[in-house]
């Protein structure tokens, strides 16, 4: 029986801050979700916007690394463009992320973050340059 190797990113300070967990990694189709409460506001009581910026470029560039990965490569945003679309104080918002286009030296993905009605909360792009690691 064969293994898949563990593609999930390594758990960060920041990453577990921001509570995302990442439950599909594939070359082109990354999901996941987080379950946003207070620890996610901004001053005002709702989820501060940094948490779906951070969610929709984290899905982004594990799932274009896990691709560039098979050329020797990983992925790193350039340009991140998040809309907020509806404001949430607390529940579970679902993270989808899908590749547009996937070349040699750029990717482009699209995320979506749902609520558990499948009301749009936030979407992204984000342009991703394939390029070596360096450590």
């Amino acid at each position: 029986m064969t293994t898949q190797p563990d593609l999930s990113p390594p758990p960060t300070a920041f990453m577990q801050a921001a509570g995302l967990v990442l439950d599909k990694i594939e070359s082109s189709h990354v999901s996941g979700w987080i379950d946003l409460g207070s620890e996610h506001h901004q001053p005002w009581g709702l989820v501060h916007g940094g948490v779906y910026t951070t969610a929709i470029e984290t899905a982004a560039s594990v799932g274009a690394s896990t691709a560039a990965q098979e050329h020797g490569l990983v992925a790193v945003g350039v340009n991140n463009n998040t809309n907020f679309v509806r404001s949430m104080a607390e529940g579970r918002v679902t993270v989808d992320a899908r590749a547009i286009q996937q070349g040699g030296t750029q990717q482009l993905w699209e995320v979506r973050g749902t609520d558990d009605r499948d009301r749009l909360i936030a979407t992204g792009q984000v342009r991703l340059q394939n390029i070596t690691h360096r450590a």
